[in-house]
């Protein structure tokens, strides 16, 4: 790709490309969402118990985690064209299938072939905006990025209990089909190729290896409250666990090896980089502590408050569209004065907030709950943007791909760490107050307080990861350019 002028638009084509790609991406994160609310629907329908039903979640991340480290291969190995149209396609069959799902297998089939498309459209977006996108406006795009990560998840939810009560649960997946045709077809019409292809074979063995390092830790994470309880029902997880991470630490070794002679399934060589790792921990663990709150809340809010998933929905609503409106914001401003006035504050304000609800009780007003989730939205907002920007950024333009796919890699990871680790710590402190005597409500209060004080800690480890992220030298020179400039 040409080097741009710091003043450089954005090219029409590129406009193009970007809506298609954004637009795809939030379906399918709009989709991500939605299948935990309409699970008890859907058990019922199918006639099987929780056991079964929550393989269609646990199945989905973990095929999300297995795919995720190819996604650097993908898309150096194939035109952008071929890897948007097969993950549109796999995600648009799986959608067919599980909006006419009409047994277990056929539905945890749908949603496997769902997280293969789903986890390679959002690497293919962020090296997309990379490669064709001006430096000097990379953030204002990241900043709609941040909207597809922030409002979808959001709505999901929302929009699913919409859905069920005025159809099935199959309309959920039925109205995701035209939305995904449309983008389809869009894209065959305005897509271009961003990327310069390799011919590099795939290394089976690499590949095998991941399958055994992400898959066993994701499940293993997931499973960790399990663990914890002990007991016969802990030994297959702990058995995942361990596979997992012995598959990781070979997984890893043969990367260095074969990095050695531009071979690497997942070339490792972003991870030198000083700020493209604090960028990358920075995110781990503010993602760990996001996705740990997000799945505890709803809990508190039902079980401790005794509010209507309607009500849990409307609580945390507001936070996610205003989230949304601000991420573009973010990133203009983030292009004018880079990460740190950003990054500080936004992740200031989240873990105060985190702090603030760790001092819930079963009497805690739900619109207080609301306001301050709320806040710790506009926080979310300074933080995302800054941090993927800064992070692929740093990089070389042939390590965009790489850099996305251990970008969203660890990010699953930590998502799924932190979501097991809370609910491991809000089970273990509503059971120790239940046995000194507090009703169930107060129970449920004080596993809240645990989780949501861990949270804030975890946030705090983030935030200090942060302080030490610079402004890549690129977008300093390009700031300097834009004043003189100004200024004449």
């Amino acid at each position: 790709m040409p080097e741009t002028s710091p003043n450089a638009a954005i090219p029409s084509t590129v406009k193009w490309v970007l809506t298609v790609l954004v637009s795809t991406a939030f379906v399918m994160m709009l989709n991500e969402t939605t299948v935990a609310v309409a699970l008890p629907s859907i058990m019922k329908d199918l006639g099987i118990g929780a056991d079964l039903a929550q393989w269609f979640l646990t199945g989905f991340l973990l095929t999300m985690a297995i795919v995720l480290p190819l996604t650097g291969w993908i898309l150096g190995r194939f035109t952008t064209r071929s890897v948007f149209f097969f993950a549109t396609i796999v995600f648009l069959v799986g959608t067919i299938g599980a909006a006419l799902a009409p047994n277990f297998v056929i539905m945890l089939l749908a949603r496997v072939a769902q997280a293969i498309g789903t986890a390679i459209i959002m690497p293919l977006l962020m090296t997309v905006t990379m490669l064709m996108v001006p430096a000097n406006r990379r953030g204002t795009v990241m900043g709609l990025i941040g909207v597809v990560i922030a409002a979808a998840p959001a709505l999901g939810p929302t929009a699913a209990g919409l859905i069920l009560s005025v159809t099935s649960w199959h309309g959920i997946f039925t109205i995701m089909v035209p939305l995904v045709t449309i983008t389809t077809i869009i894209g065959a019409v305005k897509l271009t190729n961003a990327s310069e292809r390799t011919s590099e074979g795939i290394d089976v063995l690499s590949m095998i290896l991941s399958v055994f390092a992400f898959g066993g830790l994701v499940y293993g994470l997931s499973s960790i409250s399990v663990i914890t309880a002990g007991g016969p029902e802990a030994r297959t997880p702990v058995i995942i666990l361990v596979i997992g991470i012995i598959g990781l630490a070979l997984f890893v070794w043969r990367q260095i090896v074969r990095g050695k002679h531009g071979k690497a399934l997942l070339d490792l060589r972003p991870l030198t980089n000083l700020n493209f790792t604090l960028c990358l921990l920075a995110m781990m663990g503010f993602f760990a502590a996001l996705l740990g709150l997000m799945n505890t809340l709803p809990l508190f809010i039902q079980g401790g408050l005794m509010a209507t998933a309607l009500v849990t929905g409307l609580i945390t609503l507001p936070g996610g569209i205003l989230e949304a409106a601000l991420s573009p914001v973010a990133g203009r401003l983030f292009d004018r004065f880079g990460p740190k006035p950003l990054l500080i504050p936004g992740m200031l304000i989240a873990v105060i907030s985190m702090f603030v609800l760790a001092s819930v009780s079963e009497n805690t007003s739900p619109w207080f709950i609301a306001v301050i989730f709320t806040a710790f939205s506009v926080g979310l907002a300074m933080i995302f943007t800054p941090v993927m920007t800064t992070a692929l950024g740093s990089l070389p333009k042939q390590l965009y791909g790489h850099g996305s796919a251990i970008f969203n890699t660890m990010q699953q990871l930590a998502g799924a760490a932190g979501t097991a680790l809370m609910i491991s710590i809000y089970g273990s402190a509503q059971a120790r107050a239940l046995s000194s005597g507090l009703s169930e409500q107060g129970a449920q209060a004080d596993g809240a307080g645990a989780a949501f004080i861990t949270c804030g800690f975890v946030a705090l480890a983030a935030l200090i990861a942060a302080v030490f992220i610079r402004r890549v030298p690129a977008q300093e020179r390009e700031r300097v350019e834009l004043d003189e400039q100004t200024v004449s």
